[in-house]
């Protein structure tokens, strides 16, 4: 629920005349896993409210096909789970052969693949220093102002700035430098062979 943190400058920034903004989520949560049906429900409810004109949508019943579909066709991956808390980001990871960009926070794989060229951060890295770190409130509400400000001041302009032809030429070369950077460097092979260098070097 993070994007929702400050909703009325959500709205608008969907909202923009010219330079509109559509975000689709999908997600299932497992049976057991009580908060995440609650905030599943939560964005489920935002997506009815009016005030973001329709811009926003909700795909339930996700599974593997719905998944086959997201990552062929969506512009921006958005990833924003608390730091630390990133499994691995593998959806992260499919898009990007599919010309897709990513916008996460620094958690995760990200924190690895991010060059500052083939997509976007949100927000700092994780503190592991327990005395300074800030609150999970503080920490939200300092990610949740670094994502609306990335979408507002560096994905949108950047998406709808074209040439004389049309064409997003930056957006391109973004896209070009993510699959350059990322799609040579993550993939399942490589997670199997670094979990038996690094993690299972004695297992037989």
């Amino acid at each position: 629920e993070l994007i929702f943190h400050d909703p009325a400058r959500l709205a608008r920034i969907l909202t923009a005349a010219r330079r509109p903004v559509q975000v689709v989520f999908a997600g299932k949560a497992h049976p057991a896993d009580e908060p995440a049906k609650h905030h599943l429900q939560q964005v489920f409810r935002r997506t009815l409210d009016p005030a973001f004109g329709g811009r926003l949508a909700f795909i339930d019943d996700y599974d593997m096909h719905v998944a086959h579909y997201l990552v062929q066709g969506c512009d921006v991956w958005l990833n924003n789970p608390r730091k630390p808390l990133e499994a691995s980001g593998t959806s992260g990871m499919k898009i990007v052969a599919n010309g897709g960009l990513n916008c996460s926070i620094l958690d995760g794989w990200w924190i690895e693949g991010s060059n500052g060229s083939n997509g976007w951060d949100i927000g700092a890295p994780y503190t592991f220093d327990t005395e300074s770190a800030p609150t999970h409130e503080s920490r939200d509400a300092d990610d949740a102002r670094a994502l609306l400000d990335t979408i507002e001041n560096r994905i949108r302009p950047l998406f709808y700035d074209r040439d004389a032809h049309g064409i997003p030429r930056g957006w391109i070369a973004r896209m070009r430098e993510s699959i350059r950077t990322l799609a040579p460097a993550f993939s399942a092979t490589r997670m199997v062979k670094d979990y038996a260098r690094l993690y299972y070097p004695d297992a037989r």
